[in-house]
């Protein structure tokens, strides 16, 4: 019923069937909760026992007035009961052992041994006046024992392993069993509250934890070992608080959850129309203890049956410590607080409406969730997306929850063709397992078309071809394009579309009409260069250079014939072409040099020199026509030089382009006498040109020739300059022999002295080394007989009886083998003589 954000802790639920049906006549007055089953106290004194679901496994008529308490065992097979009429019973619940005993006052409490099953234990406890000990001894018969009286009725027993805590009107004691001494005694806080009105709620934790709500305080105690040191005539346990901290409303019962209390308070609050205090609807709290208060960590108001007409004494609370489980038990109705498990959780966050988080959560607990599935908390994210009109979001999710479920993913697109955006769908449906039908597809294709032809030219390149029927979509694209016939965007894509369907002749075209910078890529990848003979033109007017590399590269496919046929009627073109032909070989275009020197001279000037240069096949003569045509004087000089009229090259420098330094150097180039003397007569009276010839001609020719023919009083510009220039480079030529002199004698004389170096070391001869002329190994195995051996400069070696004798007068002897091949080294000699 909490409205807030924050999630509760626990969930309720009515303990129904067969407790509904007793609780119609009857009240509840008790409750004891066992791992196997739940026993069940009533008004009219009646003891049923319970399964987990509320139906009556077994009914015990105990007695005509009120059951107060019900004890077990730990095993679940014995029971104690006590009623208002001072009767109480302990019997087993499977065998026919029974004890029964009348006192004469009301027993409120009763408790037996939790390990009454074995026979040595057989013990229980009642709550009265007295507390009472009953012990079965001999011959079966039970012994009262007086445990402690004198302080009021008690009215609450916990009996846990060897302690027990019971409370009277005083307080709360503590009782070792192995000892049989009192270890602690708690006083009560609040004295004015009447005992039989706010009971003492107790409840052990663990063997050595005892929890104690009594009106409003609460205390968990934990009982220790005394050292030995401290022993003296106290008991050998002692009993330290551990948390103590006062609550809001009044405790009706505890118990343990974890290291945290649940706490079942009765409240009162005062009646707006009344204006008098009336009780409320008991709470149940999950606390966390601190040292001296508590941290609230949720709190429930629960709306039990008659909740206006109970008191604090009538709530009580059990639970099953395996289960966390939590029972409160009021006279009309026995509600049952469970701890909220992962289903719960997700059931909550769905409730709150948040879906990602419940997805989440289901994911994280697949394994344990059983009441959710994945899929359909996905579902319902998606839908609520949607109605949030949060379409990209919900398309996204989509891929995640709807994954490889084909059905799944077309009811979700037809849903988002309802409301119009299979646009929101488009980028996210499945490419590639899972494919969906084509119509899913070609549906959101058209919706594009109809809308967004960007959109629609985006979808066509990123969705593989195969999705869907292309001849479909092709001629709705051909549709759209007899309304707008120029629309690059569709154009574009039908060429994709015509790619896809390998009809790349069409796709072509478009690339080429658009210009599309794909269009290179279309043609290597597909090989259509079949398809391309007559669009050369095309080609080359989108982008000359990549469409002369690619010609060029795959002349194989299509001839060098086939493309300068086709750029016949272009010839700026055609001189592109056989212009990379030509830089990539020289010889294969050879048939088209005469057509290129045209080209050449009409579109590329500058490159027609280096063309004329470099061309082996060019007819000059055709050549010289051009140029002499055209006026290029640096090509006609160039095309005279090689055709051997020098003369009329030269006199061309001269006279067209009035250059000294270019005749000068045309002269250089030629290194002819007859040249240099035109030039001479040519510049004789040119006062300029003797200049530059004075200034460049020392070095190739007697400047004295040129000085002899100047007429007197012949004024030259910078003739001082000029002859001290040539007087310098006579000094300079000078002075450049005379090193180049020094440097050949030191060489010489240097290469003479590591030449005498060399020839005056020694030789080693051995075993090794044969004679050149037999063959044999030089030295003589028996080394006490005398030899004769000739060992040359070049390190060949003879015997001398083996080397043949010299028809020459002079004594020198020579290597045969070096002379032989008309070496040097081989003509001095060292002799060995044994």
């Amino acid at each position: 019923e909490d409205e807030s954000e924050e999630e509760p802790k626990l969930k309720y639920e009515r303990l129904s069937n067969g407790v509904t049906e007793i609780l119609q006549k009857d009240a509840a007055s008790c409750m004891i909760v066992h791992e196997k089953f739940l026993a069940l106290g009533t008004h009219y004194g009646k003891v049923y026992l319970l399964d987990v679901q509320g139906n009556i496994t077994q009914k015990f008529d105990v007695s005509p007035v009120k059951i107060n308490q019900i004890s077990l065992d730990e095993s679940g097979e014995h029971m104690g009961v006590c009623s208002e009429d001072g009767k109480v019973q302990v019997f087993g619940l499977y065998l026919a052992e029974e004890f029964h005993e009348t006192f004469d006052c009301p027993i409120k409490i009763v408790a037996v041994h939790p390990q009454f099953v074995r026979s040595h234990f057989k013990q229980f406890v009642t709550g009265g006046k007295k507390l009472l000990l009953y012990e079965r001894g001999w011959m079966n018969r039970w012994k009262p024992s007086v445990l402690h009286e004198g302080e009021g009725n008690i009215r609450n027993i916990k009996w846990r392993g060897h302690l027990i805590a019971w409370a009277n009107n005083m307080g709360v004691k503590i009782l070792d069993m192995i000892s049989k001494q009192r270890i602690t005694n708690v006083p009560r806080d609040d004295i004015s509250l009447r005992p039989d009105m706010y009971p003492c709620s107790l409840c052990w934790k663990d063997n050595l934890t005892l929890i104690i709500g009594w009106g409003n305080s609460v205390k968990i105690c934990s009982v220790k070992e005394r050292h030995a040191s401290e022993m003296r005539d106290l008991p050998n346990r002692y009993v330290e608080i551990v948390f103590q901290f006062d609550t809001e409303f009044y405790v009706s019962g505890l118990a343990p959850l974890c290291d945290q209390l649940v706490i079942l308070s009765y409240v009162k609050e005062i009646s707006e129309k009344m204006e008098v205090e009336c009780c409320a609807r008991p709470r149940l709290d999950i606390v966390q203890p601190l040292p001296e208060s508590y941290e609230e960590i949720s709190s429930d108001a629960l709306t039990v049956r008659g909740f206006q007409e109970n008191e604090c004494r009538d709530y009580h609370l059990e639970y099953s410590e395996g289960e966390s489980l939590f029972y409160i038990i009021s006279p009309r109705d026995v509600v049952v607080a469970k701890e909220r498990d992962q289903d719960d959780h997700i059931d909550w966050l769905l409730e709150k409406k948040k879906y990602e988080e419940a997805l989440m959560a289901a994911e994280i607990s697949q394994k344990t969730i059983k009441k959710h599935k994945i899929l359909d908390i996905g579902l319902a994210y998606i839908n609520h997306l949607m109605e949030k009109e949060e379409y990209d979001l919900a398309a996204r999710k989509c891929q995640k929850i709807l994954g490889k479920n084909t059905e799944l993913w077309e009811f979700e697109v037809y849903k988002f063709k309802e409301i119009g955006q299979l646009k929101a769908i488009s980028r996210y449906l499945p490419r590639r397992d899972p494919v969906l039908k084509p119509l899913i597809y070609e549906m959101v294709l058209h919706e594009f078309l109809e809308s967004d032809y960007e959109g629609f030219a985006t979808l066509i390149k990123e969705w593989p071809g195969d999705l869907y029927n292309n001849t479909i979509i092709v001629q709705a694209v051909v549709d759209h394009l007899k309304k707008d016939p120029q629309n690059r965007t569709l154009l574009r894509t039908l060429a994709e579309l015509y790619t896809y369907d390998q009809r790349y002749g069409k796709a072509l075209e478009i690339y080429l009409t658009l210009r599309h910078k794909d269009v290179f890529q279309l043609i290597h990848k597909h090989n259509l260069f079949s398809s391309i003979r007559d669009k050369i033109v095309l080609l080359m007017d989108f982008d000359s250079e990549k469409a002369v590399d690619m010609l060029l590269d795959n002349e194989d496919k299509i001839s060098i014939d086939r493309v300068v046929e086709e750029l016949e009627n272009r010839p700026e073109l055609q001189h592109v072409y056989l212009h990379k032909l030509f830089k990539r070989d020289h010889h294969k275009g050879q048939r088209y040099h005469e057509k290129q020197i045209s080209l050449y001279a009409e579109y590329d000037r500058p490159n027609l020199l280096p063309f004329l240069r470099d061309s082996t096949h060019c007819p000059l003569e055709k050549a010289l026509e051009i140029c002499q045509q055209r006026n290029f004087v640096e090509e006609t000089v160039y095309l005279l030089s090689r055709m051997g009229n020098s003369r009329s090259a030269l006199k061309m420098i001269m006279e067209e382009l009035q250059g000294v330094d270019k005749a000068i150097e045309f002269a250089k180039e030629q290194d002819d006498g007859e040249l240099w003397e035109d030039l001479i007569l040519y510049s004789i009276d040119k006062p300029p040109f003797i200049t530059g010839l004075l200034n460049n001609i020392g070095t190739h020719v007697d400047p004295i020739l040129l000085i002899h023919r100047i007429k007197e009083g012949m004024e030259i510009p910078n003739l001082r300059d000029s002859l001290v220039k040539i007087l310098q480079d006579y000094n300079l030529q000078i002075l450049l022999r005379e090193g180049c002199k020094k440097i050949l004698v030191a060489d010489s004389l240097s290469l003479l002295k590591k030449m005498h170096r060399t020839q005056m070391k020694g030789v080693l001869v051995d075993e090794e080394n044969i004679c050149e002329s037999c063959l044999s190994p030089i030295l003589p195995s028996d080394a006490s007989k005398s030899f004769s051996v000739v060992v040359f400069h070049c390190r060949h070696m003879f015997h001398r009886e083996c080397l043949p004798v010299s028809n020459t007068v002079s004594s020198v002897q020579f290597c045969n083998i070096c002379s032989a091949k008309h070496r040097g080294p081989g003509s001095a000699v060292l002799e060995m003589k044994k």
